[in-house]
């Protein structure tokens, strides 16, 4: 809650923030992590999963609305529809969302809603911001974010192969995205789709076009939906869907022909660090669980409760640290983003989508051996947690392009940190003719003793 605010952030979090904060805290605990198994239950089995839209969650957002926590993830000065809330702020409500499944859902603060909010709020026009992004705030209906393509490597989007071609006032689309997750929800009502529009553009970065197309188009069809782990993910879902010559009006285009990469660029950097966020809070809540097992006075191997094993508590504190350096990564990102806005955030948002995920991972899978074979079941909400988890390491570019990146600029400082070392190298050997000093051989120092 607002009294665990680390004390580094503490003088930048609002009054107001920090009221909401408690207020989002004891809705999570109290309301929605015990709704998660209803949840669960009420989605059913079988094909009807993927009709089913439980009502108690229907009951959380009228809840959730009457608390007055909706739509919070939209920062102040960057938004006109923003709450008021700024990155940092969000951030700290978010870590609570993420303990509960439905959590995010409730407050419409979900993915991909949120990015795709983002997207609309940004650079929509007023009438597709009329369309799509108030019924989106409203909570009314979903969307889903379609960029990812089976056959090229879509870690770089140049690969990108959807076709959008101009036909009077429409675009035609022909192609196949996966991973378009929450495309099997019945409410998902729009697509936000990444293609190309000019392929012989020699700028390869102005060959994308983002366009809106509403999900009941002639000529969509989804093939499929994807597991992650075994999981399904009903009714969410991550679908895998073709186009057939699909026909979109023109004014669904956002933004421009070729400005593709700069939305998407736009929506990713926010998304990776409402991942990160809500990330840490799951992390917790595996760190809760694991000190649930290990305080149970019926789970006693070799004798002992296995807090008395030392192992376990070693356990306990490398996650304690963990996820608070992990925390302190993500709300500097916040911060510059605040500050500076995303873009120039970029760096410090890759940080935390790097770091995150696999500092989570680590604590989870510690929780999991905790328990023994009960971790990898349906008994707690571990196995299903490291799944989702799994995927951020792969969500919105895959670690390994966020790291090459980050490794380029940082030995872009190679020439300067090199000069300067060989400069103090210099200055040294100045200093030690000044004053007579010897240099020191190595070893020297060490004075040997008969054994």
């Amino acid at each position: 809650m607002s009294a665990q605010i680390p004390i580094a952030v503490r003088d930048r979090v609002s009054e107001r923030a920090k009221k909401t904060l408690d207020v989002v805290a004891r809705f999570v605990e109290e309301d929605c992590i015990p709704a998660d198994a209803v949840y669960e239950a009420q989605i059913g089995v079988g094909d009807a999963r993927w009709e089913a839209h439980p009502q108690i969650l229907e009951d959380l957002k009228a809840k959730a609305k009457s608390l007055g926590l909706w739509n919070m993830f939209l920062p102040k000065g960057h938004y006109k529809e923003s709450p008021g809330f700024t990155n940092l702020e969000y951030g700290l409500m978010a870590e609570w969302l993420g303990k509960s499944r439905v959590a995010s859902e409730a407050v419409n603060c979900a993915a991909p809603d949120t990015g795709n909010m983002e997207v609309l709020a940004k650079y929509g026009n007023e009438e597709q911001k009329a369309k799509w992004l108030k019924p989106l705030m409203d909570g009314k209906i979903r969307s889903a974010f379609l960029m990812t393509e089976p056959q090229v490597a879509s870690s770089d989007a140049r690969n990108i192969e959807m076709k959008i071609t101009k036909d009077g006032d429409h675009y035609v689309l022909n192609g196949q995205k996966w991973w378009s997750s929450g495309a099997g929800d019945p409410r998902c009502k729009v697509y936000i789709v990444m293609g190309k529009s000019d392929p012989n553009n020699k700028d390869p970065y102005r060959q994308q076009s983002v366009i809106m197309v509403p999900s009941d188009t002639k000529g969509i069809t989804i093939e499929r939906m994807l597991s992650v782990y075994g999981y399904d993910d009903a009714p969410h879902g991550h679908g895998h869907i073709t186009f057939y010559n699909v026909r979109v009006p023109a004014a669904n285009l956002v933004l421009g022909e070729g400005r593709g990469f700069e939305i998407i660029q736009g929506r990713l950097g926010p998304g990776r660090i409402h991942h990160a966020m809500r990330t840490i809070g799951a992390a917790e809540r595996a760190l809760e669980w694991m000190l649930m097992r290990i305080n149970d006075p019926k789970k006693t191997p070799f004798g002992k409760q296995l807090r008395e094993h030392g192992v376990i508590l070693e356990w306990v504190a490398k996650s304690r640290i963990e996820i608070d350096a992990a925390r302190l990564v993500v709300l500097n990102a916040a911060i510059k983003m605040d500050e500076q806005g995303p873009k120039a955030a970029l760096t410090e948002i890759a940080q935390a989508k790097v770091l995150v995920p696999q500092t989570a991972l680590t604590v989870i899978d510690r929780a999991v051996q905790s328990f023994g074979g009960a971790g990898v079941s349906q008994d707690t909400p571990l196995a299903n947690m490291w799944a989702q988890i799994r995927t951020l390491r792969l969500a919105d570019g895959p670690d390994e392009v966020h790291l090459q990146q980050m490794g380029r600029n940082e030995n872009k400082r190679g020439k300067a940190v090199t000069d300067k070392i060989n400069a103090q190298k210099a200055k040294a050997e100045e200093l030690r003719k000044k004053y007579g000093a010897k240099r020191t051989e190595l070893g020297s120092n060490i004075k040997h003793s008969k054994l």
